[in-house]
């Protein structure tokens, strides 16, 4: 309890220091229109902050200033889990979240977390903003948390990339240490792609790949140059195995307390969000793989087949139930369409 009253101190004290920055002020209700604080965990330099920085003008312009979005960057509010309790009881309006976060509050969201779910990140925005797939799912936290899925952000395809190199296919990767997230998914999807899986800390990865304790880590293409792995790690394979994913959450109350015409708004310049952060993420993939290519980095084509082959088995280990495999099966037919 302790905790909790320091952590809403904190808030309260983060969004003071906001309110000179905020045009329309963080006065009002659901019903008459306020300004949504929003928790990032990214910098002001992501796509994710502009793009979210954005759609807060335009709902404010949209609205005649009923409504504004103030990002909060930097986990100022809190880390993830600690600001999904806060937007479960109101204390904060929005947050971005991983998927690993939601995973830990209804299992049925890793299935949009697994290897080869997606095919690009074309299908992964086409799936989030089609509410036949995954209306059920983004609606099941509202009765029990009060919290609202709206859609989310691409992480982008992340790729393997090692010290030696080419990577073309999985046997490629025998014996080799590939750094992975503290998952047992990733951890599964790494030994089955051929490599040798250590969860690590990301901020150990360099100095790993540096004195030769990793062989390799796996990562889109912006954190591989932005966290210069690509002084240390020269060769880019495009396994395309994952494409990560974060999740916009709102609190239910605030999203349904809304006009009709102002929830119809909102909603419209979200999905705008999610479209132009796609663009942003794309724009800056390529500008990262220009850059790393600029300072010696080689990137190279694998075989697709045989990758999706040999993570086929983590993909039918964790559809643990009849209604993951629909979702999945539904996704699929998706990237068909």
């Amino acid at each position: 309890m302790k905790f909790r009253r320091t952590r809403i101190v904190a808030v309260a004290s983060a969004v003071a220091l906001g309110l000179g920055a905020c045009a329309s002020g963080l006065t009002g209700t659901p019903e008459s229109g306020k300004t949504l604080i929003l928790s990032l965990n990214q910098t002001e330099e992501h796509p994710s902050y502009v793009a979210l920085v954005a759609f807060g003008e335009r709902l404010h312009e949209a609205t005649d200033g009923r409504w504004d979005v103030q990002v909060y960057p930097n986990e100022t509010l809190g880390a993830q889990q600690e600001v999904i309790q806060l937007v479960s009881d109101g204390s904060v309006d929005m947050a971005v979240a991983s998927g690993t976060q939601l995973e830990n509050l209804n299992l049925e969201f890793a299935v949009l977390n697994l290897p080869t779910t997606f095919h690009s990140i074309e299908h992964q925005m086409d799936v989030l903003s089609d509410p036949e797939i995954v209306g059920d799912l983004f609606a099941s936290l509202e009765p029990d948390k009060s919290l609202t899925v709206l859609g989310g952000l691409t992480q982008g395809e992340r790729n393997l990339y090692t010290v030696k190199g080419p990577i073309v296919e999985p046997s490629d990767l025998k014996g080799m240490k590939i750094r992975v997230q503290e998952s047992d998914i990733a951890i599964d999807m790494i030994n089955a792609m051929g490599g040798s899986a250590t969860p690590m800390s990301f901020g150990e990865v360099y100095t790993a790949l540096q004195s030769g304790v990793l062989d390799g880590a796996e990562n889109n293409e912006v954190s591989y140059v932005t966290q210069k792995h690509n002084e240390v790690a020269k060769y880019v394979a495009f396994t395309r195995h994952l494409i990560g994913l974060d999740y916009m959450l709102i609190n239910t109350d605030v999203y349904h307390g809304m006009s009709d015409e102002d929830r119809a708004i909102f909603d419209r310049e979200w999905a705008e969000t999610m479209r132009h952060h796609t663009q942003l993420w794309v724009e800056e993939t390529a500008a990262a793989i220009a850059s790393a290519e600029e300072t010696g980095s080689k990137f190279n084509e694998v075989d697709q087949e045989a990758f999706r082959e040999a993570l086929s088995p983590v993909v039918e280990k964790y559809l643990t139930s009849e209604q993951d495999r629909k979702l999945y099966d539904e996704i699929q037919r998706k990237a068909d369409q």
